[in-house]
């Protein structure tokens, strides 16, 4: 009995014994037959796709359509129950579930993570059964009761079990337009199953591009439709505030929620000044209009009652503005506060993890090192490179280009001695030495802008002169620049204005517009962005091909916020992946991006006791400054205040930890000030600061006339080893890794003439980066022979194009094909030419369901003017061996 007998006859007569059903309408109590998961990682050839193997469940067991229980996966009859167990614990491990089944039909064998064993069985448990289990053992008995009447009745069928927002179903696909992905389960589950227990701060770490709005929409929809936030109290509806840093991902997130209007109420409202409107359920604001004042100096978040929302979600919480906006989170403290995150825990966002995971449990970073301590971590994390492994994310190339300063640095009298016109602000002390971290902030050189530039329309002409580009600049100023240069480059090209445009603001009309236009898939111009910040978060550009940095990053998580804006999937525009291209070394933060390596910092502990005051006055004249903005950090990305001094310029906090702290001081028209106070435990110190009045803002230096040129191109990016080649080190590393398989050119052609072994051959290469298509690409070597690719690099053979190969076959082998008949040797030419267009590859017998092959009656036909199937197979292989003959071997 097959394994397709064995499900139908055996396994799922049993599953429905114990209650399964295969009918999904009760939405309950049932299991997804052959349930793909994963849609396989896009695997990039040259610039050509392939899906990798997806990742298919045999069964998924649901308690309700919202809540997957376990994984069954089915062996034959006549293999072992066990020969499928470390499978089935694959798939459970990534859809969340407790409990994995590995069956032949006959005996099952059960894993349960909760006790870490299994156990013999002759029949399924009942769906009763493994919901005690799972809540016994997650320890959810005394919640659950909380919310039902009737416990013994809990998961009886009908309305009751709708009262438990993990059971609830999900917001319905043709109201809110597509299902969750298991990813998406598992994170709104886990978030969840927090609130439940009693946890009051939860964190979500989920790459760019995995749908965080969507998992808060599903996690709120759950909740409030089950009834589950509204029984935190009795006495008024349910309510949710979603805090964002921009106003376009509050609007993306107020439309997310959209499936909550209905026909006679909408209980959405944007916040978007004052006086805010009191008499609606799910409210969406941006930091900065919650921070606003009235006329009277009252914020707009304090016109709420502290108690009015009973969940907060911070969307984007790594971000500075986190820091910044504290005090508001402080005042809905009562609420329950959900974090939502694109990065890892990392030095410069530790303290959101803190705040966030503070009631998670304390496990080890490395289990089998203990040395690297522990940490507390997010309730879910989800990273790129696992969105990029499972398909959901689109993959990446790598494209590194110097300047010739960049590699060199700059010193101002080396390009005085080279002719170029250097200008010096008179405030400004120059550097001996200029190089990368200061081009464009220190000092700009617009010969550099303009090379790079160059270079970057080169690549983009080669590449795809129409597939969208964010390009990110050091200052605004950066961003016009490069913009109308690239402009200048490619709008008489295309008889357009705005191929290339700086989105440095999202105010105005017309950067509205552009943002508007830019995002669309469907809107072919503009085809560039150019921007300093604003496109580094909260704009869904799904359709984007190209992230190039002109400014240097230093901060992991800017970088992967950056890298974000490529890693979206767009099937309208058929974009499966990404290229970034790189002029300031910013991919050298590879290493750390979603694998933050080492113990996490650690925070100073013991009690905030400590206080600080002081008064802030005019540095030259004495006056108290009224109305000066004090603020005190206490972490990399918590603080106090800001607060405002009083008439007489005093300010005062209390409640700080001891020991060195950031004082952070400002006023309008002074410059800005940062100082290190040293609290005490137990005292309050006192300090006074004075405020110089702000000077106009230093000058560049200016560098003109230099010769700027193009130095290098590392292109070649090795996933195993993070290592960056350039194109002759690539070719260095080629020849290694094809002599490591094939010492000499005889050996080679051995392989390459046998299909099978070519295949694996070549398949070997891909797994260590060896991607033949991309370096023909870079070569301009498309119309090679891959084969003369190899020995060339390799061996120094003569080089030889697929159509020389083809020719020289016609002119040696006239006897080999006048042997064939009229049509079969019309057939081995054509065949011929789909070698000459497409490469060996295509002399495979699926080659004969094509044109012109299938007008000839395709396979069975061909097969007969062959002598067969055998015959035409061998003939396949014969023509393979003599394209690549022997005596060409020296």
């Amino acid at each position: 009995m097959n394994e397709a007998d064995t499900r139908a006859r055996l396994i799922e007569p049993k599953l429905l014994a114990a209650g399964w059903t295969d009918q999904q309408v009760t939405r309950e109590f049932y299991y997804n037959r052959d349930y793909q998961y994963t849609p396989g990682k896009i695997i990039l050839i040259g610039d050509r796709i392939r899906r990798g193997k997806a990742k298919k469940v045999d069964y998924l067991l649901r308690l309700s359509e919202g809540f997957p229980i376990a994984v069954v996966e089915a062996k034959a009859k006549e293999e072992s129950a066990e020969a499928g167990l470390e499978q089935a614990k694959e798939y459970a491990r990534d859809l969340g579930v407790y409990f994995a089944y590995s069956t032949n039909g006959e005996k099952i064998v059960e894993y349960d993570f909760f006790t870490h064993t299994t156990r013999e069985l002759y029949s399924f448990p009942k769906p009763q059964e493994l919901w005690e289990r799972w809540k016994l053992n997650i320890e959810l008995t005394r919640q659950c009761e909380r919310i039902a009447e009737d416990e013994a009745d809990y998961l009886v069928p009908g309305e009751r079990w709708k009262r438990n927002p993990l059971l609830y179903p999900y917001c319905p696909e043709y109201l809110c337009g597509r299902k969750p992905f298991y990813f998406q389960e598992v994170a709104i589950r886990e978030v969840i199953l927090r609130f439940m227990r009693g946890q009051r701060r939860v964190l979500l770490a989920m790459a760019t591009g995995t749908g965080k709005t969507f998992i808060a929409f599903q996690i709120v929809w759950k909740l409030v439709k089950s009834g589950w936030l509204k029984s935190l109290h009795s006495d008024r509806p349910a309510r949710v505030l979603f805090l964002a840093d921009r106003v376009v991902l509050r609007d993306q997130a107020y439309n997310a929620f959209s499936p909550f209007a209905d026909g006679a109420a909408d209980p959405r409202y944007k916040i978007e000044g004052h006086p805010p409107n009191l008499n609606r359920d799910l409210y969406f604001g941006i930091y900065h209009t919650l921070w606003s004042q009235d006329d009277q100096g009252k914020r707009l978040f304090e016109k709420f009652p502290p108690d009015f929302f009973d969940l907060v979600i911070i969307d984007e919480c790594h971000r500075s503005g986190w820091g910044t906006w504290r005090e508001i989170l402080d005042y809905f403290q009562n609420a329950i506060h959900l974090g939502m995150t694109a990065t890892p825990k990392q030095d410069d966002n530790i303290d959101t993890y803190a705040y966030f995971c503070a009631e998670e449990p304390e496990i080890a970073i490395d289990p089998e090192h203990p040395e690297k301590g522990t940490w507390r971590p997010p309730a879910y994390q989800y990273s790129l490179g696992r969105g990029i492994e499972d398909g959901f994310l689109a993959t990446y190339k790598v494209h590194r280009v110097r300047t010739t300063i960049d590699r060199e640095g700059l010193r101002l009298q080396d390009a005085v001695e080279q002719g170029a016109e250097v200008f010096i602000p008179e405030e400004v002390e120059p550097r001996e030495i200029y190089t990368t971290p200061q081009f464009e902030r220190e000092i700009t050189v617009p010969d550099r802008t303009r090379a790079m530039v160059k270079h970057l329309a080169g690549l983009l002409r080669r590449f795809g002169p129409l597939d969208k580009t964010m390009v990110f600049c050091v200052d605004m100023d950066h961003a016009r620049l490069v913009a109308r240069l690239l402009q200048d480059e490619f709008g008489p090209e295309f008889g357009v204005d705005n191929y290339a445009v700086p989105i440095v603001s999202e105010e105005g009309e017309q950067a509205r517009c552009w943002l508007e236009d830019f995002a669309s898939s469907e809107k072919k111009f503009p085809v560039v962005a150019t921007t300093a910040e604003l496109l580094s978060t909260g704009v869904d550009v799904p359709s984007c091909k190209n992230i190039v940095f002109m400014k240097t990053v230093s901060s992991p998580v800017l970088f992967k916020q950056i890298i974000g804006r490529g890693s979206r999937i767009d099937q309208a525009t058929e974009k499966y992946w990404f290229r970034i291209i790189d002029f300031t070394g910013a991919t050298r933060l590879f290493d750390q991006w979603d694998r933050p390596t080492g113990a996490p910092t650690q925070l100073s502990v013991g009690p905030c006791t400590a206080a600080l005051c002081g008064w802030v006055f005019h540095a030259e004249t004495g006056d108290r400054l009224v109305g000066a903005r004090v603020s005190v950090r206490t972490g990399p990305n918590t603080q106090q205040g800001p607060i405002l001094t009083d008439k007489e310029g005093f300010f005062s906090f209390s409640g700080l930890p001891a020991g060195t702290l950031t004082l952070m001081v400002g006023a309008p028209g002074f410059a800005s000030r940062e100082l290190r106070v040293e609290t005490l435990a137990e005292e309050s110190v006192k300090i006074e600061i004075p405020l110089k009045p702000a000077r106009r803002r230093s000058r560049k230096i200016r560098v003109e006339g230099l010769e700027v040129t193009i130095a290098d191109e590392a292109i070649f990016f090795i996933e195993a080893t993070g290592q960056q080649l350039r194109l002759e080190e690539y070719r260095d590393y080629l020849c290694q890794q094809v002599k490591n398989r094939a010492s000499n050119l005889s050996a080679l052609r051995s392989i390459w003439v046998n299909p099978e072994k070519r295949r694996a051959f070549l398949e070997d290469l891909r797994r260590h980066d060896i991607h033949l298509e991309a370096l023909a690409e870079v070569m301009g070597w498309q119309e090679v022979d891959e084969f003369d690719f190899l020995t060339h690099l390799t061996f120094g053979a003569p080089i030889r194009t697929r159509s020389e190969r083809a020719t020289a076959f016609r002119n040696r082998e006239q006897l080999f094909l006048h042997s064939f008949g009229e049509n079969a040797r019309q057939v081995i030419l054509e065949l011929l030419e789909k070698y000459r267009v497409g490469g060996i590859e295509q002399l495979q017998p699926e080659v004969f369901s094509v044109l012109p092959f299938r007008e000839w009656g395709g396979a069975f036909t061909i097969s007969r003017w062959f002598g067969g199937h055998g015959s035409l197979r061998s003939t396949l292989l014969t023509i393979q061996q003599k394209i690549y003959p022997e005596e060409g071997i020296s």
